[in-house]
């Protein structure tokens, strides 16, 4: 999920931005830091969008840099558990996929990929036996998040696409049409019967 994250924190301004005005000066500095850095507490930092607070500069003895205390606002994406996510298939292999949800990449095993039993074709895709459903690479797809762990330099995300109303954007569009005609054909067979009992009732005894 994307958030809007107010920040506060003291920022080392390397001495190559010191000819800028201070704001300009720590917004760079804030982009080399923080964009495309990933941690726990902020999640993905996509962009710095607004610095909107600075006080006087210190210089540290030994340290070419000066230290501004800053209050910034930054877009960051962070993975939530549980969150229902759309992406693309970038990867397939013979236990899973993955995906690439905003700026991550997520995995799904072989076995929550859809209600079947699920193997890798020749043609590269994970085929289900009994749905002859596939999953390619560039498939657009809808899942849940149900892992998030941040062992190592980037999160590892596990999702899942066995859930009702998850999966290849195709195979969603499939069953709501299968829903829809099986509740029109309910409906016809009610009226049906409704129209039956009521030609009863209506008939005359010779």
């Amino acid at each position: 999920m994307f958030y809007l994250m107010e920040v506060e924190d003291h920022v080392r301004v390397e001495p190559k931005h010191f000819g800028l005005p201070t704001n300009e000066a720590i917004e760079r500095q804030l982009n080399e830091s923080y964009v495309d850095s990933i941690s726990k507490e902020l999640g993905y930092v996509i962009s710095v969008i607004s610095v909107d607070g600075v006080e006087d500069g210190v210089i540290i003895p030994g340290d070419g840099a000066a230290f501004y205390k800053s209050t910034f606002k930054l877009l960051v994406w962070r993975p939530e558990l549980h969150e229902l996510v759309y992406g693309t298939i970038s990867e397939i292999t013979n236990f899973g996929a993955f995906m690439q949800i905003g700026p991550a990449q997520g995995m799904i095993h072989i076995s929550q990929t859809m209600e079947d039993y699920v193997s890798l074709s020749k043609t590269g895709t994970l085929s289900g036996k009994a749905s002859k459903r596939n999953l390619g690479k560039g498939d657009d797809c809808i899942a849940r998040i149900v892992a998030i762990s941040y062992k190592g330099d980037s999160p590892k995300i596990g999702l899942t696409m066995r859930q009702s109303g998850l999966g290849k954007v195709e195979w969603i569009n499939e069953d709501k049409k299968k829903r829809e005609s099986a509740v029109k054909k309910i409906e016809k067979a009610e009226k049906t019967e409704k129209s039956g009992k009521t030609g009863k009732k209506g008939g005359k005894k010779q």
